[in-house]
């Protein structure tokens, strides 16, 4: 049987797949495009082409090889330099609103100290499964799949690890099976060790967010991170202010317990974007703490996070990027 009519045995949605097809000494080889489908339909693309061909006469063996582009996928770090800013709720929200925009957007929480997306995506307690000896990211009702330290452990053990081992975490976390995902955001841990330069070294993302309180002390800390970033050829897409002003719930006055600008200001002498800022408001943590981020809603928590997405996106969908 030659190899033209071994392929019209096919039906045309498996022979439309073909790349190429060969039979040589009994043995059928198949190279099939296999790009735009998942791991459960490249295994039945896998199987129903090598039920027909196995039936074919003198073939005693049939081997399948898939071929798939590889998606330009783009990974942004969100940075703080500093623990306690609201990095990872950001992260979290800013991943919603942009899945909620049409982005196929993926969370790799690179804090291996202190995971928090699977409280803040509402899947605690799930574990990963591994396909090819990579982890397939855990998916959240928000449309966002992340992966997490907190989804290998046990809830509320800690994690003592030096720092080569904490930067093989973090490349089994990027190097997953994230399917179309055109976008990974990464939540970094505070300051500038040894997951930050491994993410510079491996990963080279095509830009960082810092986020940053008011307050100078934090904004010291911002600064170190900015710098890391620019010394690892990084560019820096933008600066966000968070627990920017306080409304009282009874009388409507806002205040500034950790001060105003600061952030803006931080971004205007580096001559960066200010992508915007996020309230200190009860509801954002109570939405957090019950895995709802606020950005999934059409509410005025989300307004903030919708509105530095955007922001976001402009600027990585802008000339040069």
């Amino acid at each position: 049987m030659t190899d033209e009519e071994l392929k019209a045995r096919l039906p045309d949605a498996l022979s439309a797949r073909v790349q190429s097809l060969k039979a040589r000494d009994g043995v059928a080889t198949a190279i099939l495009d296999a790009s735009g489908l998942d791991a459960s339909a490249r295994a039945d693309l896998e199987a129903a082409v090598k039920d027909v061909l196995g039936m074919a006469e003198g073939v005693s063996d049939v081997r399948v090889a898939m071929m798939a582009d590889r998606p330009q996928r783009r990974i942004v770090a969100i940075g703080s330099g500093k623990g306690g800013v609201g990095k990872s709720t950001l992260t979290a929200n800013l991943a919603v609103a942009l899945a909620r925009m049409g982005r196929k957007v993926g969370i790799v929480d690179a804090d291996i100290y202190g995971p928090s997306q699977p409280k803040l995506l509402a899947n605690e307690g799930e574990r990963p499964v591994a396909e090819d000896n990579k982890l397939v990211p855990v998916t959240s009702e928000w449309g966002v799949p992340v992966l997490s330290m907190g989804h290998l452990v046990e809830p509320g053990r800690a994690i003592a690890w030096r720092g080569p081992m904490a930067g093989n975490a973090l490349g089994q976390l990027i190097d997953a099976h994230w399917g179309d995902a055109e976008l990974l955001l990464v939540d970094l841990p505070p300051g500038t060790g040894d997951v930050q330069l491994t993410m510079l070294q491996r990963f080279k993302p095509a830009g960082a967010v810092i986020v940053s309180t008011p307050q100078d002390l934090a904004l010291i800390d911002a600064r170190r991170a900015m710098q890391l970033f620019e010394q690892g050829g990084v560019p820096v897409l933008g600066l966000v202010e968070n627990m920017a002003g306080y409304a009282c719930p009874h009388c409507g006055e806002v205040s500034d317990p950790f001060g105003a600008g600061g952030a803006e200001a931080a971004a205007g002498e580096a001559g960066l974007p200010f992508l915007g800022r996020v309230p200190l408001a009860l509801e954002i943590r109570e939405a957090s703490d019950a895995g709802a981020p606020p950005a999934a809603g059409d509410g005025p928590q989300g307004a903030a996070f919708r509105a530095i997405a955007a922001e976001l996106a402009a600027l990585l969908d802008g000339p040069g990027a």
